[in-house]
């Protein structure tokens, strides 16, 4: 009987010792941390994520702020809203929702974000810090697989670990993490170009499965016992829900999840623990910006 790694039970958890730390911050007549989000456009997934972070500050005595722009905005505005930002003393921390629009340039926003106000990890000193070793924010969807691993003592040392799909926000920065000094994984990154993938899937001990593609991993590629993480979180339709729709993952979760020793659900997974990361992330920059 495989167990079902609750994130959201795991995120609240981790809230209440933010929340802790932050009443510490207050006792010592301290600022509380301060966190900022900028949402372009009105895609439905990001509007909800955007609003879930809002609610996650408050539960933590976060303050936070919303700047929203229109899905046409000119990026040169979008940057002024940055530079504004990382010279605004009061904010600790903050993001960009992604995607963006496609008249806008994603690396050159990531890019003019200061990395020590880098909430999501994404900017590439934070990423080549993490790659060598050093502190630094981390991406916070990685983070979050990481810490859910440690809370559930998963065993990582010496055991293969594939991770399906090789974007530089999930699957390249967490194939570094589970291969560091702590973890000691031996790691597999696979794509759409890679042969053989299922027979590479079904040697690991831990398959992660990143891509964004509903259902890709089946039955078939996954061993008996393995521990199955995914990230995926696609809306697909449903005429059954109220919405219309619901979020399904990467993994064909009913036929895979009897073979396997430990599985994250979608939604209730890997989700609530990427949101923590940026509260995780926040707090430590407020610390940082206080000394």
């Amino acid at each position: 009987m495989y167990i079902l790694i609750d994130g959201k039970k795991t995120a609240s958890e981790i809230k209440r010792e933010i929340a802790n730390e932050v009443l510490k911050l207050l006792s010592e007549g301290k600022k509380v941390p301060h966190l900022a989000a900028i949402l372009v456009g009105d895609d439905a997934s990001s509007r909800t994520y955007v609003a879930n972070k809002v609610k996650d500050c408050g539960e933590v005595g976060f303050r936070s702020s919303l700047f929203k722009f229109d899905r046409n905005a000119p990026e040169e505005i979008l940057l002024e809203k940055i530079a504004e930002l990382n010279h605004d003393g009061d904010v600790d921390g903050f993001i960009v929702q992604l995607p963006l629009p496609d008249h806008i340039d994603e690396n050159r926003i990531i890019e003019s974000i200061d990395p020590e106000k880098d909430a999501d990890g994404f900017h590439p000193v934070n990423i080549g810090r993490m790659v060598i070793g050093l502190q630094g924010f981390l991406p916070a969807t990685p983070y979050g697989i990481v810490e859910i691993i440690k809370r559930y003592k998963i065993e990582t040392s010496g055991r293969k670990c594939v991770v399906i799909g090789r974007s530089n926000i999930v699957g390249r920065p967490l194939s570094i993490l589970l291969s560091q000094k702590g973890m000691d994984a031996t790691v597999t990154v696979v794509h759409s170009k890679t042969r053989n993938l299922v027979d590479i899937a079904k040697e690991a001990d831990i398959l992660i499965a990143a891509l964004g593609s509903p259902g890709f991993v089946t039955e078939n590629m996954v061993k008996n016992g393995a521990v199955v993480i995914d990230v995926g979180t696609t809306r697909v339709s449903d005429p059954e829900t109220k919405s219309g729709w619901r979020l399904t993952g990467d993994v064909d979760f009913d036929n895979v999840a009897p073979k396997c020793s430990y599985i994250t659900p979608v939604p209730g997974g890997v989700g609530p623990m990427t949101r923590v990361s940026l509260l995780r992330n926040t707090l430590e920059a407020a610390k940082r910006r206080r000394k």
